[in-house]
């Protein structure tokens, strides 16, 4: 059996859906395989050829217990789901994705796991995206109090571009642009994702209660012009980042509804969102930024880093030349993949 999912990056809403706002994000076509079959025992056996690793366990009560990887989560969930394994299974996965590095490789990983699990149950079920993208979800970052958001599980398991709304429901927009190519940079710079998740999200959770302390009624997704006077100078300069972040998305919506979007429009937006992730929340590189130069000379319309930050990837908007962007980012120092929107995951 075999079982794929995408990559993504972030287009807009980049550090904005933990807060409960919405996002736009493309699924690319550097794919992550499970290839498995059945075992005559109740063993699970996982080849990571990519990272030179195997990992093993029984299908047994202890899965009840905390869990202590994805793979174990995500034989929890499925059962907690009503799925039943009488045997184990041996598998081995591949993927494309650069690994930790902002591409959503482990995302896409975990997504392709439940799918794959969904697919090798003794009653295979047939999960619809939102439900895979939701169990996805909550095997990787639920299960393990993690700060992340959903909007990988979700990009991986619908694919394409979607507009995604966590609040006050979760909905999810399929986009359809006409973007063309774009030119994924991987910096090759250890990141440390979880830290710099929970920074970025906790100080912007503290001064949203502050705001909310002093006006019941303040809504994040709609208020702009708020008295932020009893903030401190750098938790205003927070505050301003999110909501302009918030505002940079609102207006490239409307162009990703079309057919044929203003290219240059939606580069310059990209732009803004990478100057606010930069100069305010402190998440890019001097690497990554060297990279996005150097992509913008080589003719790109614009770009920006992609996932947690502090390192890995970066990408550039680069429909007309993408061969020569991808070689400007190779020389200042990343490795390139030319990249495009691509099918959410799939079996077979």
């Amino acid at each position: 059996m075999e079982v794929s999912s995408p990559g993504r990056i972030c287009l807009f809403g980049e550090h904005q859906d933990y807060l409960g706002l919405p996002v736009i994000a493309m699924a690319m076509n550097l794919r992550l395989q499970i290839n498995g079959r059945k075992r005559n025992d109740k063993k699970i056996i996982i080849h990571l050829p990519d990272i030179g690793k195997s990992v093993s366990f029984f299908i047994n009560n202890s899965i009840n217990t905390k869990p202590e990887n994805i793979f174990r989560s995500g034989v929890k969930i499925c059962l907690e789901e009503g799925l039943n394994f009488s045997k184990g299974f041996e598998v081995e996965i591949i993927s494309k994705i650069p690994i930790q590095a902002g591409a959503g490789s482990s995302s896409a990983l975990v997504v392709t796991w439940i799918n794959f699990l969904s697919q090798i149950a003794d009653n295979p079920m047939l999960w619809n995206r939102e439900k895979i993208g939701q169990l996805a979800y909550k095997s990787e970052v639920l299960e393990f109090n993690l700060p992340g958001g959903m909007m990988d599980h979700y990009s991986s398991a619908f694919g394409n571009f979607i507009y995604l709304q966590s609040e006050p429901k979760i909905t999810i927009e399929k986009l359809n642009p006409n973007l063309g190519y774009f030119v994924l940079g991987d910096s090759c710079e250890p990141k440390d994702t979880i830290p710099i998740l929970r920074r970025c999200r906790d100080m912007r959770l503290n001064i949203v209660q502050k705001l909310i302390k002093r006006d019941p009624n303040f809504d994040l997704h709609s208020q702009d012009q708020v008295d932020t006077s009893f903030l401190s100078k750098n938790e205003q300069n927070i505050f301003k980042a999110t909501i302009n972040n918030r505002d940079i998305l609102s207006k490239a919506l409307p162009e990703l509804n079309k057919d044929d979007p203003d290219s240059p429009f939606i580069g310059k937006c990209l732009l803004e969102h990478h100057e606010i992730l930069r100069d305010v929340l402190d998440v890019s590189t001097i690497k990554i930024d060297n990279m996005l130069d150097a992509a913008l000379d080589a003719g790109a319309l614009g770009g920006k880093i992609t996932g947690s930050g502090g390192g890995g990837c970066m990408f550039a908007y680069a429909p007309n030349n993408p061969e020569i962007v991808a070689e400007a980012i190779e020389k200042a120092g990343g490795r390139s993949f030319i990249i495009n929107s691509d099918i959410g995951t799939s079996v077979g």
